[in-house]
């Protein structure tokens, strides 16, 4: 049994550079505005001269006719949050202006993502802003042409391969385009995660689509981008409520375990969920397999329920039994006092001391050994 021991960290406090982006932002935003305004339209980086996007910083994007010291400075603001966060401008004209902050789909980032989110002040929606901690989808990039350094990419020539992984919860993509014949493996990779991104959103991304390939000949039974959301919705149907996997293996002492794991749980799902706790609960009454049996089995089942109550401060994503003890994995939110109220909870544990260990894992790595 992978049973976690790690000692309690504190509460990773929303960092300062989150409100000093926002105290920053209400006083360039009518610069950012004026500049917008401007231009013809707002366009992604993608769609400027590659010049840009070594100005703006790798990964960024940002709206054609920002001046380059705001590009530079909203760039500085943003990896001050987290160098690995990008951003991006969109919108204008009849749309309203967006400013996207995102981690690029790294499960890491996505908290820190959110926070920058939660924190938008009241006032910097004036003028009809829109924020968004992750890339929305948006269809109609679709019907455009995508430049990456020198070459420029018809979209419509696009075609996904989709194997679907019941199992999994996952679809796998095999991602063709004809001009991949002519570019290097790293725009080949940037061109489909574009794809998938516009045509699903970042977050559906993230929760749905498995592994993702290069074709440099059509798939068989290929189809266009557009048709990615009807075949995601099709996996994703079974699993509008939520299941648990069990599973069986042997303790270090060689006694039987059971093992049962929440899925699919997405780290998207949770994004201020950025700890793991492990609680280790002893139970008093057990089978010859040192498996429990009532009236401790009840009491496990009413502790769980409990955790079960805790809405989106904390998940539930997985249970480990054996050799007289059983540790609950969760992923809470260190700043939602949660992490009080299981104190509390293992304290008035009757069978024996149960202990509460944190560390923080933004990744959720430790989930990793318990997935299909």
């Amino acid at each position: 049994m992978g049973i976690f021991r790690r000692d309690r960290e504190p509460s990773a406090a929303t960092p300062a550079s989150i409100s000093e982006f926002w105290e920053w932002w209400e006083r360039a935003r009518t610069q950012i505005e004026a500049s917008i305004s401007a231009s013809a339209h707002a366009v992604p980086l993608d769609d400027a001269p590659a010049d840009s996007a070594d100005a703006a910083g790798e990964g960024d994007q940002h709206g054609e006719g920002l001046p380059a010291e705001i590009v530079e400075e909203l760039s500085r603001r943003v990896h001050k949050i987290h160098p690995g966060l990008q951003w991006e401008i969109g919108g204008g004209d009849d749309d309203a202006p967006t400013l996207t902050v995102t981690g690029g789909g790294d499960p890491e980032l996505r908290g820190l993502a959110e926070r920058w989110h939660r924190a938008v002040p009241r006032a910097a929606a004036a003028g009809g802003w829109r924020y968004f901690p992750a890339r929305q989808a948006d269809p109609e990039m679709l019907e455009h042409k995508l430049v990456l350094g020198d070459h420029e990419f018809d979209l419509d020539y696009v075609k996904l391969g989709m194997r679907a992984d019941a199992g999994r919860a996952r679809v796998h993509i095999s991602a063709y385009h004809p001009d991949f014949l002519f570019v290097s493996e790293e725009q080949r990779m940037q061109v489909a995660l574009h794809v998938l991104d516009w045509s699903m959103g970042e977050d559906d991304v993230a929760r749905w689509i498995g592994e993702v390939t290069i074709a440099t000949d059509p798939p068989v039974d290929a189809l266009p981008p557009s048709m990615l959301p009807a075949v995601v919705e099709q996996i994703a149907e079974p699993f509008g409520e939520p299941t648990w996997l069990t599973g069986e293996s042997r303790t270090p002492r060689g006694h039987p375990a059971r093992l049962g794991a929440r899925f699919p749980l997405h780290r998207q799902d949770y994004p201020l969920c950025d700890l793991h706790v492990a609680i280790s609960v002893p139970y008093a009454h057990s089978n010859p397999d040192r498996l429990p049996v009532e009236p401790s089995s009840g009491a496990l089942r009413k502790f769980e329920k409990k955790l079960a109550s805790l809405g989106d401060r904390a998940v539930l994503a997985v249970r480990e039994t054996g050799d007289g003890l059983r540790v609950f994995h969760l992923y809470a939110d260190p700043d939602s006092g949660v992490i009080a109220e299981l104190d509390q909870m293992a304290a008035g544990w009757a069978e024996g001391k149960a202990k509460v260990a944190s560390t923080s894992d933004p990744g959720w790595r430790a989930l990793a050994p318990y997935q299909p």
